[in-house]
Protein backbone atom coordinates (compact mmCIF):
# COMPACT_ATOMS: atom_id res chain seq x y z
CA UNK A 1 0.00 0.00 0.00
CA UNK A 2 2.90 2.26 0.13
CA UNK A 3 3.71 2.62 -3.10
CA UNK A 4 0.11 3.88 -4.28
CA UNK A 5 0.55 6.22 -1.16
CA UNK A 6 3.62 7.38 -2.23
CA UNK A 7 2.56 7.80 -6.15
CA UNK A 8 -0.72 9.76 -4.88
CA UNK A 9 2.06 11.89 -2.57
CA UNK A 10 4.30 12.91 -5.62
CA UNK A 11 0.88 13.67 -8.12
CA UNK A 12 -0.21 15.95 -4.98
CA UNK A 13 2.71 17.61 -4.97
CA UNK A 14 3.38 18.46 -8.57
CA UNK A 15 -0.37 19.48 -8.95
CA UNK A 16 0.32 22.11 -5.77
CA UNK A 17 3.69 23.39 -7.93
CA UNK A 18 2.15 23.68 -11.23
CA UNK A 19 -1.06 25.33 -9.18
CA UNK A 20 1.53 27.69 -7.50
CA UNK A 21 3.98 28.34 -10.59
CA UNK A 22 3.57 32.38 -11.51
CA UNK A 23 1.25 32.76 -15.00
CA UNK A 24 2.35 36.17 -16.06
CA UNK A 25 5.89 36.99 -15.63
CA UNK A 26 8.11 40.38 -16.23
CA UNK A 27 11.31 40.37 -16.26
CA UNK A 28 13.00 43.67 -16.69
CA UNK A 29 16.77 44.29 -17.53
CA UNK A 30 18.28 47.27 -16.99
CA UNK A 31 21.19 47.60 -19.86
CA UNK A 32 24.55 49.16 -18.13
CA UNK A 33 22.50 49.62 -14.50
CA UNK A 34 24.89 48.46 -12.01
CA UNK A 35 24.64 49.58 -8.00
CA UNK A 36 26.23 53.11 -8.18
CA UNK A 37 24.07 54.51 -10.68
CA UNK A 38 20.63 52.97 -9.26
CA UNK A 39 22.29 54.20 -5.91
CA UNK A 40 22.57 57.82 -8.12
CA UNK A 41 19.19 57.70 -9.21
CA UNK A 42 17.56 57.28 -5.64
CA UNK A 43 19.31 59.80 -3.93
CA UNK A 44 18.14 61.98 -6.67
CA UNK A 45 15.20 60.64 -6.09
CA UNK A 46 15.31 61.43 -2.27
CA UNK A 47 17.30 64.84 -1.95
CA UNK A 48 15.84 66.45 -5.37
CA UNK A 49 12.47 65.08 -6.07
CA UNK A 50 11.99 65.17 -2.23
CA UNK A 51 9.98 61.66 -2.35
CA UNK A 52 9.50 59.70 0.39
CA UNK A 53 9.52 56.01 -0.98
CA UNK A 54 12.41 54.41 -2.42
CA UNK A 55 12.17 54.09 -6.17
CA UNK A 56 10.08 51.21 -6.74
CA UNK A 57 12.24 48.13 -7.12
CA UNK A 58 14.01 49.07 -4.08
CA UNK A 59 11.07 48.71 -2.55
CA UNK A 60 10.85 45.01 -3.88
CA UNK A 61 11.54 42.22 -1.02
CA UNK A 62 13.73 40.63 -2.79
CA UNK A 63 17.02 42.45 -3.45
CA UNK A 64 20.24 40.87 -3.74
CA UNK A 65 23.60 41.13 -6.38
CA UNK A 66 24.89 39.29 -9.48
CA UNK A 67 27.82 39.05 -11.13
CA UNK A 68 28.72 38.87 -15.10
CA UNK A 69 31.41 37.56 -16.47
CA UNK A 70 31.00 36.06 -19.42
CA UNK A 71 33.03 32.87 -21.07
CA UNK A 72 35.72 34.90 -22.55
CA UNK A 73 36.42 37.50 -20.10
CA UNK A 74 35.73 38.86 -16.66
CA UNK A 75 34.39 41.94 -18.11
CA UNK A 76 30.85 40.95 -20.22
CA UNK A 77 29.59 42.77 -23.71
CA UNK A 78 25.83 42.42 -23.85
CA UNK A 79 25.12 40.04 -26.20
CA UNK A 80 27.62 37.38 -23.70
CA UNK A 81 25.00 39.04 -20.96
CA UNK A 82 22.19 39.09 -22.72
CA UNK A 83 22.28 35.30 -24.04
CA UNK A 84 23.40 34.32 -19.96
CA UNK A 85 20.25 36.36 -18.68
CA UNK A 86 18.15 34.45 -21.76
CA UNK A 87 19.38 30.74 -21.25
CA UNK A 88 21.74 30.39 -18.56
CA UNK A 89 24.68 29.83 -20.19
CA UNK A 90 27.36 31.73 -20.69
CA UNK A 91 29.40 32.50 -23.72
CA UNK A 92 31.84 34.22 -25.82
CA UNK A 93 31.44 38.22 -25.82
CA UNK A 94 29.80 38.96 -29.02
CA UNK A 95 28.09 35.71 -29.68
CA UNK A 96 24.61 35.85 -28.97
CA UNK A 97 21.90 33.33 -28.05
CA UNK A 98 24.59 30.36 -29.06
CA UNK A 99 27.46 28.76 -26.50
CA UNK A 100 31.18 28.99 -27.75
CA UNK A 101 30.95 26.36 -29.78
CA UNK A 102 28.39 28.49 -31.67
CA UNK A 103 26.06 25.22 -31.09
CA UNK A 104 22.25 27.39 -30.40
CA UNK A 105 20.85 27.34 -26.80
CA UNK A 106 17.06 28.04 -26.02
CA UNK A 107 15.84 31.01 -24.13
CA UNK A 108 13.25 31.07 -21.61
CA UNK A 109 11.17 33.61 -24.18
CA UNK A 110 10.71 30.60 -26.06
CA UNK A 111 10.34 27.69 -23.59
CA UNK A 112 7.28 30.02 -22.41
CA UNK A 113 6.12 30.21 -25.71
CA UNK A 114 6.59 26.99 -26.74
CA UNK A 115 4.18 26.26 -23.70
CA UNK A 116 1.62 28.45 -25.35
CA UNK A 117 2.48 31.69 -22.87
CA UNK A 118 2.83 34.96 -24.81
CA UNK A 119 5.45 36.53 -25.08
CA UNK A 120 6.36 40.70 -25.71
CA UNK A 121 10.03 41.87 -25.85
CA UNK A 122 10.60 45.72 -25.87
CA UNK A 123 13.80 47.56 -25.07
CA UNK A 124 14.05 51.65 -25.35
CA UNK A 125 17.39 51.17 -27.85
CA UNK A 126 17.05 48.54 -31.23
CA UNK A 127 15.05 45.59 -31.02
CA UNK A 128 17.68 43.13 -32.95
CA UNK A 129 20.23 45.11 -30.39
CA UNK A 130 22.15 42.21 -27.89
CA UNK A 131 19.86 41.98 -25.35
CA UNK A 132 16.61 41.63 -26.62
CA UNK A 133 18.02 39.28 -29.67
CA UNK A 134 19.27 36.84 -27.10
CA UNK A 135 15.27 35.82 -26.01
CA UNK A 136 15.15 35.17 -29.83
CA UNK A 137 17.93 35.00 -31.99
CA UNK A 138 20.91 32.55 -32.59
CA UNK A 139 24.15 33.87 -33.94
CA UNK A 140 28.18 34.14 -33.66
CA UNK A 141 27.94 37.72 -34.13
CA UNK A 142 25.86 39.79 -32.13
CA UNK A 143 26.19 42.31 -35.63
CA UNK A 144 24.57 39.75 -37.94
CA UNK A 145 21.80 42.44 -37.87
CA UNK A 146 20.06 40.97 -41.23
CA UNK A 147 19.82 37.43 -39.92
CA UNK A 148 18.73 38.29 -36.75
CA UNK A 149 15.96 40.28 -37.81
CA UNK A 150 14.48 37.23 -40.36
CA UNK A 151 14.85 34.83 -36.80
CA UNK A 152 12.67 37.50 -34.73
CA UNK A 153 10.30 37.59 -37.85
CA UNK A 154 9.89 33.78 -37.63
CA UNK A 155 10.00 33.50 -33.98
CA UNK A 156 6.09 33.50 -33.82
CA UNK A 157 6.66 35.85 -30.48
CA UNK A 158 3.46 38.16 -30.06
CA UNK A 159 5.27 41.47 -29.53
CA UNK A 160 8.84 43.17 -30.42
CA UNK A 161 9.07 46.77 -30.01
CA UNK A 162 12.21 49.13 -30.05
CA UNK A 163 13.83 51.97 -32.06
CA UNK A 164 14.49 50.42 -35.43
CA UNK A 165 15.51 47.37 -37.28
CA UNK A 166 19.15 47.38 -38.49
CA UNK A 167 18.81 44.66 -40.85
CA UNK A 168 16.00 46.36 -43.16
CA UNK A 169 19.00 47.65 -45.44
CA UNK A 170 21.95 46.23 -46.07
CA UNK A 171 25.88 47.51 -45.71
CA UNK A 172 25.01 49.56 -48.87
CA UNK A 173 22.07 51.02 -48.32
CA UNK A 174 20.04 48.83 -50.05
CA UNK A 175 16.56 47.08 -49.08
CA UNK A 176 16.28 43.53 -47.89
CA UNK A 177 13.77 41.21 -47.80
CA UNK A 178 12.95 41.59 -44.30
CA UNK A 179 9.83 43.05 -44.39
CA UNK A 180 8.39 40.54 -46.93
CA UNK A 181 9.80 37.78 -45.05
CA UNK A 182 7.82 39.82 -41.58
CA UNK A 183 4.40 39.64 -43.58
CA UNK A 184 4.94 35.96 -44.70
CA UNK A 185 4.97 35.52 -40.64
CA UNK A 186 1.87 37.79 -40.24
CA UNK A 187 3.98 40.39 -38.38
CA UNK A 188 2.51 43.93 -38.53
CA UNK A 189 5.24 46.65 -38.70
CA UNK A 190 3.77 49.72 -36.89
CA UNK A 191 5.74 53.44 -36.42
CA UNK A 192 5.21 55.39 -34.04
CA UNK A 193 2.94 56.36 -30.88
CA UNK A 194 0.63 57.70 -33.58
CA UNK A 195 -0.30 54.22 -35.05
CA UNK A 196 -0.62 52.25 -32.64
CA UNK A 197 -4.44 52.28 -32.52
CA UNK A 198 -3.28 50.80 -36.15
CA UNK A 199 -2.69 47.51 -34.55
CA UNK A 200 -4.89 44.35 -35.85
CA UNK A 201 -2.65 41.72 -35.81
CA UNK A 202 -1.87 38.79 -33.42
CA UNK A 203 2.22 39.44 -34.01
CA UNK A 204 3.43 43.08 -33.68
CA UNK A 205 6.71 44.98 -34.17
CA UNK A 206 6.43 48.35 -33.18
CA UNK A 207 9.06 50.79 -33.84
CA UNK A 208 9.74 54.50 -33.91
CA UNK A 209 8.75 56.66 -36.00
CA UNK A 210 10.21 56.43 -40.00
CA UNK A 211 12.57 59.58 -39.84
CA UNK A 212 14.32 58.80 -36.58
CA UNK A 213 17.26 56.83 -35.35
CA UNK A 214 16.97 53.20 -35.48
CA UNK A 215 19.53 52.28 -32.73
CA UNK A 216 18.08 54.61 -29.90
CA UNK A 217 14.32 55.82 -29.14
CA UNK A 218 15.97 58.84 -27.80
CA UNK A 219 16.63 59.80 -24.20
CA UNK A 220 14.49 60.80 -21.88
CA UNK A 221 16.29 64.26 -20.89
CA UNK A 222 16.04 65.40 -24.58
CA UNK A 223 12.25 65.46 -24.75
CA UNK A 224 11.96 64.32 -28.64
CA UNK A 225 8.28 65.13 -29.49
CA UNK A 226 6.62 62.50 -31.71
CA UNK A 227 8.85 59.29 -30.67
CA UNK A 228 8.19 56.08 -28.41
CA UNK A 229 9.22 56.10 -24.45
CA UNK A 230 9.77 52.78 -22.57
CA UNK A 231 6.45 53.58 -20.23
CA UNK A 232 4.47 53.75 -23.72
CA UNK A 233 6.05 50.56 -25.15
CA UNK A 234 5.59 48.72 -22.21
CA UNK A 235 2.14 49.46 -21.88
CA UNK A 236 1.13 48.24 -25.43
CA UNK A 237 2.92 45.16 -25.50
CA UNK A 238 0.93 44.46 -22.11
CA UNK A 239 -2.46 45.36 -23.27
CA UNK A 240 -1.58 43.73 -26.83
CA UNK A 241 -0.68 40.34 -24.62
CA UNK A 242 -3.39 40.72 -21.83
CA UNK A 243 -5.38 40.54 -25.36
CA UNK A 244 -3.97 37.98 -27.15
CA UNK A 245 -2.83 35.70 -24.14
CA UNK A 246 -4.86 36.41 -21.08
CA UNK A 247 -4.48 33.41 -19.50
CA UNK A 248 -0.61 33.63 -19.08
CA UNK A 249 2.44 35.58 -20.95
CA UNK A 250 6.39 36.40 -20.29
CA UNK A 251 7.38 40.28 -20.86
CA UNK A 252 11.14 40.86 -21.33
CA UNK A 253 11.70 44.79 -20.88
CA UNK A 254 15.06 46.66 -21.75
CA UNK A 255 15.91 49.83 -20.62
CA UNK A 256 18.75 49.76 -23.01
CA UNK A 257 19.35 53.63 -23.22
CA UNK A 258 20.50 54.01 -19.81
CA UNK A 259 23.63 51.78 -20.85
CA UNK A 260 23.68 54.47 -24.03
CA UNK A 261 24.01 57.31 -21.66
CA UNK A 262 26.13 55.64 -19.03
CA UNK A 263 28.77 55.11 -21.90
CA UNK A 264 28.80 58.74 -22.71
CA UNK A 265 29.39 59.45 -19.11
CA UNK A 266 26.34 61.13 -19.14
CA UNK A 267 25.14 60.83 -15.21
CA UNK A 268 22.01 63.25 -15.63
CA UNK A 269 20.76 61.68 -18.85
CA UNK A 270 21.66 58.02 -17.14
CA UNK A 271 19.44 59.14 -13.31
CA UNK A 272 16.38 60.39 -15.87
CA UNK A 273 16.65 56.85 -18.14
CA UNK A 274 16.70 55.06 -14.10
CA UNK A 275 14.01 57.01 -13.67
CA UNK A 276 11.88 56.48 -16.91
CA UNK A 277 12.79 52.56 -16.49
CA UNK A 278 10.98 52.96 -13.06
CA UNK A 279 8.12 54.32 -14.46
CA UNK A 280 8.18 51.12 -16.89
CA UNK A 281 8.37 49.19 -14.02
CA UNK A 282 5.36 50.64 -12.35
CA UNK A 283 3.28 49.36 -15.18
CA UNK A 284 4.15 45.94 -14.44
CA UNK A 285 4.04 46.31 -10.39
CA UNK A 286 0.15 47.88 -10.85
CA UNK A 287 -0.53 44.58 -12.71
CA UNK A 288 1.04 42.71 -9.91
CA UNK A 289 -0.99 44.38 -7.47
CA UNK A 290 -4.35 43.13 -9.38
CA UNK A 291 -2.60 39.37 -9.37
CA UNK A 292 -0.38 38.37 -6.57
CA UNK A 293 -0.58 35.23 -6.68
CA UNK A 294 -0.39 34.56 -10.17
CA UNK A 295 3.20 37.11 -11.00
CA UNK A 296 6.48 37.49 -10.80
CA UNK A 297 8.89 40.23 -11.50
CA UNK A 298 12.18 40.28 -11.80
CA UNK A 299 14.50 43.29 -12.13
CA UNK A 300 18.00 43.02 -12.71
CA UNK A 301 20.84 44.54 -15.24
CA UNK A 302 23.58 42.47 -17.63
CA UNK A 303 26.23 44.69 -16.84
CA UNK A 304 27.89 47.68 -15.11
CA UNK A 305 28.74 50.48 -17.42
CA UNK A 306 30.89 53.62 -17.05
CA UNK A 307 32.44 52.19 -13.63
CA UNK A 308 30.76 55.23 -11.80
CA UNK A 309 30.46 56.36 -8.74
CA UNK A 310 28.46 59.13 -6.10
CA UNK A 311 30.98 61.43 -4.42
CA UNK A 312 31.50 64.94 -3.20
CA UNK A 313 30.90 67.41 -5.24
CA UNK A 314 33.73 69.24 -6.35
CA UNK A 315 32.45 72.52 -6.33
CA UNK A 316 30.63 71.83 -2.55
CA UNK A 317 27.22 72.64 -3.49
CA UNK A 318 24.63 71.56 -0.98
CA UNK A 319 22.55 69.75 -3.24
CA UNK A 320 24.79 69.01 -5.85
CA UNK A 321 22.46 66.67 -8.45
CA UNK A 322 20.00 69.42 -7.88
CA UNK A 323 22.19 70.42 -11.62
CA UNK A 324 20.65 67.39 -13.26
CA UNK A 325 17.28 69.86 -12.89
CA UNK A 326 18.90 71.81 -15.24
CA UNK A 327 20.36 70.04 -17.79
CA UNK A 328 17.89 69.98 -20.61
CA UNK A 329 19.76 67.79 -23.16
CA UNK A 330 22.01 64.68 -23.51
CA UNK A 331 25.40 64.80 -23.97
CA UNK A 332 24.91 63.35 -27.19
CA UNK A 333 22.34 65.93 -28.12
CA UNK A 334 24.75 68.81 -27.25
CA UNK A 335 27.81 67.32 -29.11
CA UNK A 336 25.76 66.67 -32.50
CA UNK A 337 24.55 70.50 -31.56
CA UNK A 338 28.42 71.71 -31.72
CA UNK A 339 29.15 69.37 -34.90
CA UNK A 340 26.06 71.07 -36.19
CA UNK A 341 27.98 74.59 -36.32
CA UNK A 342 31.59 72.55 -37.25
CA UNK A 343 29.86 71.41 -40.66
CA UNK A 344 27.91 74.91 -41.79
CA UNK A 345 31.41 76.79 -41.28
CA UNK A 346 29.08 79.66 -39.57
CA UNK A 347 31.37 82.24 -36.96
CA UNK A 348 29.94 81.13 -33.31
CA UNK A 349 31.26 83.29 -30.77
CA UNK A 350 32.02 82.29 -26.89
CA UNK A 351 28.81 85.01 -26.29
CA UNK A 352 26.42 82.71 -28.16
CA UNK A 353 27.50 79.43 -27.03
CA UNK A 354 27.59 80.69 -22.98
CA UNK A 355 23.97 81.91 -23.84
CA UNK A 356 23.41 77.90 -24.72
CA UNK A 357 24.86 76.68 -21.87
CA UNK A 358 23.31 79.09 -19.63
CA UNK A 359 19.54 77.97 -20.96
CA UNK A 360 19.74 74.25 -21.51
CA UNK A 361 22.87 73.08 -19.35
CA UNK A 362 22.04 75.44 -16.37
CA UNK A 363 26.28 76.65 -16.38
CA UNK A 364 27.12 79.88 -15.00
CA UNK A 365 23.41 80.43 -13.75
CA UNK A 366 22.87 77.41 -11.48
CA UNK A 367 26.25 75.86 -11.69
CA UNK A 368 29.32 78.14 -10.81
CA UNK A 369 31.91 78.21 -13.24
CA UNK A 370 35.41 79.28 -11.40
CA UNK A 371 37.92 81.67 -13.75
CA UNK A 372 39.95 79.08 -13.90
CA UNK A 373 37.27 76.35 -15.13
CA UNK A 374 35.82 79.37 -17.29
CA UNK A 375 39.36 80.10 -18.99
CA UNK A 376 39.72 76.00 -19.54
CA UNK A 377 36.15 75.99 -21.17
CA UNK A 378 37.16 79.51 -23.10
CA UNK A 379 40.53 77.77 -24.32
CA UNK A 380 38.47 74.35 -25.35
CA UNK A 381 35.90 76.70 -27.15
CA UNK A 382 38.47 78.17 -29.36
CA UNK A 383 40.68 75.04 -30.27
CA UNK A 384 37.09 73.75 -31.14
CA UNK A 385 35.64 76.18 -33.24
CA UNK A 386 38.34 78.41 -34.12
CA UNK A 387 41.25 76.09 -34.79
CA UNK A 388 39.40 73.23 -35.27
CA UNK A 389 42.13 70.80 -34.33
CA UNK A 390 40.31 68.88 -31.88
CA UNK A 391 40.15 65.14 -31.26
CA UNK A 392 36.59 63.35 -30.81
CA UNK A 393 36.03 61.36 -27.56
CA UNK A 394 34.94 57.75 -28.95
CA UNK A 395 32.74 55.68 -27.36
CA UNK A 396 30.90 52.09 -28.05
CA UNK A 397 27.80 54.00 -29.13
CA UNK A 398 28.84 57.71 -30.21
CA UNK A 399 31.82 60.07 -30.43
CA UNK A 400 31.55 63.33 -29.20
CA UNK A 401 32.70 66.66 -29.54
CA UNK A 402 36.06 68.18 -27.55
CA UNK A 403 33.85 70.52 -26.12
CA UNK A 404 30.79 68.87 -25.00
CA UNK A 405 33.15 66.58 -23.23
CA UNK A 406 34.78 69.51 -21.13
CA UNK A 407 31.72 71.14 -20.88
CA UNK A 408 29.79 67.60 -19.36
CA UNK A 409 32.98 67.36 -17.17
CA UNK A 410 32.32 70.26 -15.23
CA UNK A 411 28.73 69.29 -14.54
CA UNK A 412 29.92 65.69 -13.49
CA UNK A 413 32.51 67.70 -11.48
CA UNK A 414 29.37 69.48 -10.14
CA UNK A 415 27.26 66.88 -9.19
CA UNK A 416 29.54 64.74 -7.04
CA UNK A 417 29.67 62.16 -10.59
CA UNK A 418 32.69 60.49 -11.41
CA UNK A 419 33.37 57.89 -13.87
CA UNK A 420 36.35 55.20 -14.20
CA UNK A 421 35.67 54.03 -18.20
CA UNK A 422 33.26 54.83 -20.63
CA UNK A 423 33.03 50.76 -21.44
CA UNK A 424 31.69 47.94 -19.22
CA UNK A 425 33.16 47.17 -15.37
CA UNK A 426 33.25 44.00 -13.87
CA UNK A 427 31.15 45.50 -10.95
CA UNK A 428 28.43 43.77 -9.09
CA UNK A 429 24.57 44.29 -10.66
CA UNK A 430 21.67 44.62 -8.84
CA UNK A 431 18.41 41.98 -8.62
CA UNK A 432 14.87 42.57 -7.11
CA UNK A 433 11.89 40.84 -7.21
CA UNK A 434 8.21 40.59 -6.14
CA UNK A 435 5.71 37.83 -6.50
CA UNK A 436 5.63 34.34 -6.77
CA UNK A 437 9.21 32.50 -5.69
CA UNK A 438 10.65 35.75 -5.85
CA UNK A 439 12.27 34.90 -2.32
CA UNK A 440 14.62 32.46 -4.21
CA UNK A 441 16.56 35.00 -5.94
CA UNK A 442 17.84 36.55 -2.37
CA UNK A 443 21.51 34.75 -2.13
CA UNK A 444 24.63 36.34 -4.38
CA UNK A 445 23.18 35.31 -8.50
CA UNK A 446 25.23 34.91 -10.65
CA UNK A 447 23.75 35.69 -14.45
CA UNK A 448 22.93 32.41 -15.21
CA UNK A 449 20.90 31.51 -12.03
CA UNK A 450 18.44 34.51 -12.88
CA UNK A 451 16.90 31.98 -15.80
CA UNK A 452 17.34 29.01 -14.23
CA UNK A 453 15.62 30.10 -10.93
CA UNK A 454 12.52 31.41 -13.43
CA UNK A 455 12.55 28.41 -14.89
CA UNK A 456 12.64 26.42 -11.15
CA UNK A 457 9.73 28.64 -10.48
CA UNK A 458 7.61 28.46 -13.15
CA UNK A 459 7.56 24.28 -13.40
CA UNK A 460 9.91 24.21 -16.68
CA UNK A 461 12.50 21.41 -16.93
Amino acid sequence: MRLPALILTLAATILAAAQSAPKYIFYYIGDGMGLSPVMTAQAYNRDVLRNDKPLLMMQFPTASVCMTYSASAPITDSAAAGTALSTGTKTVNGMLGVNPDTVPLTSIARQFKDMGYGVGVVTSVAPDDATPGAFYAHVASRKMYYDIDIQAARSGYDFLAGAGLRGLADANGNPTDVEAVMAENGVQLIYGPDEINRISSEKVFLLNPRDTPNWNIGYTIDSIPGVLTLPVITQTCLDHLEKQSPDAFFMMVEGGNIDHALHANDAGAAVKEILNFNQALAIAYNFYLAHPDETLIVVTADHDTGGMSHVHSRLKLDNPLSVFDYQKVSKEAFSEYCKGILRSRMEYRWDDMRQYLEENLGLFTHIPVSDTRLAQLKEMFDKTFGMRNTADQQTLYASFNSFAVEVFNLINDAAGTIFTTTSHSGNLVPVFAVGVGSERFRALNNNTDIPATIRQIAGIK
